[in-house]
């Protein structure tokens, strides 16, 4: 994996289950990964299981996107080729509903980003 979290930037996630009462429109995305048309969306983290809740995307297939959990282990060991998992340095944490890829997947309209801000 390119530009693995710190454990340092991976305790600044919110711990598993504390954004629970939150809507998914408002939960608040602080890490993405991305490898080819591949994404991951991280909202929360466990850090005795080293895994993530949040959004995925696979191979662009915005039908089949969802929220769930996946493990940084996995995230670190996925390889195709010369490509592996990078984390997005320039990612600026925002709620889910003014994530483009997230929104286009859950079919929120655009007019939705602006009642929410």
């Amino acid at each position: 994996m390119w530009n693995k979290p710190s454990v340092e930037e991976l305790d600044k996630l919110p711990r598993f289950y504390s954004t629970e009462g939150v809507p998914f429109k408002e939960k608040l995305i602080v890490m993405h990964f991305f490898m080819g048309g591949s994404d991951w969306f991280a909202a929360e983290y466990d850090p005795g299981e080293k895994t993530f809740f949040g959004f995925v995307i696979l191979n662009a297939d915005y039908e089949m996107a969802e929220w769930g959990y996946f493990s940084l282990q996995e995230l670190s060991e996925l390889k195709v080729s010369f490509l592996e998992v990078d984390r997005d340095l320039y990612w600026t944490p925002r709620k889910a509903v003014e994530v483009e890829q997230i929104r286009k997947a859950e079919g929120w309209q655009e007019e939705v980003v602006n009642q929410v801000k």
